[in-house]
């Protein structure tokens, strides 16, 4: 349905200026001869047509199949979920209690344990800041890991200027935490570990069963932000043993601007909610719920139950084929972060002796994303990667590759040839790789300062 209605849809507009509009998963239907005649140009940038897309960590297309579930509560079931006295609104509640069994189902919970939000970002914030809020008068104490996503460190620093206390766990050159460490910070008065599931930076596993056990047995509840690790890699709040737990629909080729918090209720888990309004979702997230994002997300989540593994199987393929196709080609490429304890559609790249945002500018017919963050003074590395030890040198050239369901063998080709021609054409314009050639140890030079 979704495809007949794009085909429609280009029949009446300009074909030339439309094809390219729609991300892989919709284009495969169309002819490949309708690009852009004249390039495109934005923010200063001038390609020949819409970069090959390799940042699904940032995001995901919108698979076909989940636009297809969604179009009817647009177009014609487009009841309030909350209105109880008509056709329209118990049409909506119903479809929206799908979702939730289909969102808890790949879990492994029970549909009364998910709320929904509007994503990861609110999931977490209503997990540290309620659990915390809540439990206040005997629990002053918050362990997580310097390598959250920035919503985590950003809630935990709100939580101090509150009073609270937050421990930052360090992480190994690996990315993975010290579960020893972990252990010796619990104290008496700790109200909550926060550990993410999947680096969205490194693609790094944490060893959640595990950390789901310490807490368990020391009886202080565990969230995880697991948006990266949904309909990627199994999850199971049971055998996690964990109390709270951030999803989001838009990383596993949902749509944006919903998600899902998971609450246990046995043990239960009680939290403050962030927002006031009718009570809906059991008071814990007052507002309307948008039911085709919902309906979407749910649909997404059934899919990634049903092909997770044939996904992961044809990813890993292509993981190996991008990161074997560049370093046969090149030297000095190293991958940050475990490669035992990863999943495999992130591989996290740095590039010796190349200036990092050269490379990436470089890289415009890629849409890749940088593990340096842009302030507007500076380009600072990523903190993540500075975690890991990473030398700021090669923290400032590191390069995510993100792939996914609709990426195909001749994107990876590509993506390296294009990688490969851009990291030797700064290579030649480097001295420093020139002196490395001659067999110069160039961290043995003592720099002049003028």
């Amino acid at each position: 349905m979704a495809s007949k209605l794009l085909r429609q849809t280009l029949t009446k507009t300009n074909r030339t200026a439309a094809i390219r509009c729609f991300s892989t998963a919709a284009s495969v239907a169309f002819p490949s001869e309708y690009e852009y005649p004249t390039g495109i140009t934005m923010k200063g940038v001038k390609i020949s047509g819409r970069p090959l897309y390799l940042d699904m960590q940032a995001t995901t297309p919108v698979d076909p199949r989940v636009l297809d579930s969604m179009l009817t509560f647009y177009l014609s079931r487009y009841g309030n979920p909350h209105s109880r006295t008509h056709l329209y609104g118990w049409e909506s509640e119903t479809a929206v209690e799908t979702a939730r069994a289909q969102v808890a189902a790949l879990i492994g919970a029970s549909p009364k344990e998910i709320v929904f939000t509007s994503g990861a970002t609110e999931s977490n914030n209503i997990s540290i800041k309620g659990v915390m809020h809540f439990y206040k008068d005997k629990k002053r104490h918050i362990i997580t890991t310097q390598t959250e996503h920035k919503c985590v460190l950003d809630s935990c620093r709100h939580l101090q200027q509150e009073g609270f206390e937050v421990t930052y766990l360090p992480v190994g050159s690996d990315g993975l935490i010290d579960l020893d460490r972990l252990v010796k910070e619990i104290r008496p008065d700790t109200g909550l570990v926060s550990v993410m599931a999947v680096n969205n930076e490194i693609g790094v596993v944490q060893p959640v069963e595990e950390i789901g056990k310490i807490c368990k047995e020391f009886n202080v509840p565990f969230h995880t932000d697991a948006a990266q690790a949904l309909g990627k890699i199994k999850v199971d709040v049971e055998k996690w043993n964990v109390s709270l737990m951030s999803l989001s629909g838009h990383k596993i080729y949902g749509p944006k601007g919903v998600g899902a918090l998971y609450l246990r209720r046995r043990p239960r888990i009680r939290v403050e909610p962030q927002m006031n309004g009718g009570g809906q979702e059991r008071g814990i997230r007052s507002g309307t719920v948008p039911t085709p994002l919902v309906v979407g997300m749910g649909a997404a989540c059934e899919l990634a139950m049903k092909e997770m593994e044939y996904d992961e199987n044809r990813i890993k393929g292509l993981q190996e084929r991008l990161l074997n196709g560049i370093r046969e080609k090149i030297d000095g490429v190293v991958v940050n972060g475990s490669m035992d304890r990863r999943y495999v559609g992130n591989l996290n790249l740095s590039f010796a002796y190349v200036e990092g945002e050269s490379l990436l500018m470089g890289l415009k017919e890629v849409a890749v994303s940088s593990g340096s963050a842009c302030t507007s003074a500076s380009l600072e590395p990523s903190y993540v990667l500075r975690a890991l030890g990473v030398d700021e040198d090669m923290a400032h050239t590191s390069i995510r590759f993100g792939i996914g369901r609709f990426t195909t063998e001749e994107e990876i080709d590509r993506a390296v040839e294009l990688t490969v021609k851009q990291v030797e054409k700064l290579r030649e314009m480097s001295p420093l790789y020139e002196m490395v050639k001659e067999g110069i140890d160039i961290k043995q030079i003592q720099w002049a300062q003028h």
